[in-house]
Formats: C-alpha cells, structure tokens, sequence
C-alpha cells in the first residue's frame, strides 16, 4: 500500500513524473467541489482510499465516508463496503453524496453503474467524478473506455443526473507533459537510461504544467489529458 501522502502532496519527482500530473489534477479538482459534500459520501471504487482524509474535513461538511470496492481486488485496503463492480449493495436515496475518481474507464457497462449511483444518491445528492483521456493501458484487461466530454454527459443524462458541469484536467501543455512522463517511464529500456532520462524529464515537465491552461470550452482541436465534473 502506498503512503497516503504520497497522493494528497504528488510531487513531480523523477520517481514519480508518471503518475504526479494527473494525481495532482485530481486532488485539485477534488477540492474545488469539498464544500458541496454534507452527511454520508459514498467513495464508489474507492482503492486505498487516499480522499478520506479530505472528504471529512472543512469545507466539506461530510459526517461519514463510505469506501467501496471490489473484493480481492488490487488496489483497496479493507473497504468498508465490497460489490460486484455493477450493482451498489445499499438501499435507494441512502447518500448525500458520491464520488468516482478513476473509476469509468474500468466499468464494462458505465451507464449501468451510474444508473446506481444515482438510486443511492439522495434527491439533489452531488457525484463527483473524474475520467483519464490520456493514459496508457492498465488493469489489463479490465480497462474498457476513454470518454469525451460528450459522451460523460450522454452517459450521466441517461443514467438520470442533471445539472452535469464538466471540466478538462489538463491541456496541451499538460498533455505533452504526461505523454514525456509516460514515455520516460513507461518505455521499455535500460534501468540506468531511464533513471537518467527522469532526472533531465523533471524540470521540463514542472515548467510545461505550469505554463498549462487548460481549455475552457471543448471545441474543434482541443485536448485534454482527463475530466472532471460534477452533477446532481
């Protein structure tokens, strides 16, 4: 298991240039949505659950966490709630809130997931959630879909959400980044290279996130490296 820090202060380091974009991304987005959180929030696929800490602290106004996952699987750390990947074991309007990061891209049938989510969300109960669009494969073979702006709000409409606000994680910039970051340390190749080509990586990744914008309206020629977004 990870250290839990690790994911709420992700350094860009040249141990960890592949996962820090995109964990950072995450936890920021995360925190611009904490105030709209109150009572019971269910983590759907909660894995180590590194956002406990957070979803019970100010602003959120969240009193109790629930984490929920597959069990035996890979990633979580005694979750308070197992399931099957699809139905959600818990009665109707049972959560104030919810929250599904990386979570999507794993589910064969994501419409029927968030058809859940929304029966155990109270009436008005916010989701938050985030999609990777620029990631390699993982979980192999359980990683089914990359989803466009377009497509997360068809799938949350149907699944009978509203009031869907959706937002990129990152742009160009961001998205060069990550694909250097991932190539530096994904690409297969000596141990000493690699070690070598993350330490020259590390400075032109920092610069190229902090020269990032990412777009403010999905239009013709944008990119994007995940989504974010919200809805009730």
């Amino acid at each position: 298991m990870p250290a839990l820090d690790s994911y709420l202060d992700p350094r860009c380091t040249s141990a960890t240039l592949d996962s820090c974009i995109a964990r950072r991304a995450i936890l920021e987005a995360l925190r611009g949505e904490l105030a709209g959180f109150h009572g019971t929030v269910l983590d759907i696929g909660c894995g180590y659950m590194p956002y406990r800490s957070l979803v019970l602290a100010p602003p959120s106004r969240a009193t109790r966490y629930i984490g929920l996952d597959l069990e035996g699987g890979p990633y979580h750390n005694s979750p308070d709630l197992f399931w099957d990947g699809r139905s959600i074991p818990m009665s109707d309007a049972e959560v104030d809130g919810a929250l599904a990061t990386e979570v999507l891209e794993h589910c064969p049938d994501p419409e029927a997931v968030l058809r859940e989510a929304c029966r155990v969300l109270k009436p008005g109960g916010l989701l938050f959630i985030t999609v990777p669009f620029l990631w390699p494969l993982h979980d192999v073979p359980h990683d089914e879909y990359r989803y466009t702006p377009f497509a997360l709000d068809r799938h949350l409409a149907a699944a009978g959400f509203c009031d869907v606000q959706l937002k990129a994680l990152g742009g160009w910039d961001a998205s060069l980044a990550g694909m250097l970051a991932l190539w530096v340390r994904g690409r297969p190749m000596p141990g000493r290279l690699r070690q070598l080509l993350s330490l020259f990586a590390v400075p032109v990744v920092r610069s190229l996130v902090r020269l990032d914008r990412p777009p403010a309206a999905f239009v013709e020629n944008t990119m994007i490296t995940g989504l974010a977004g919200t809805a009730r």
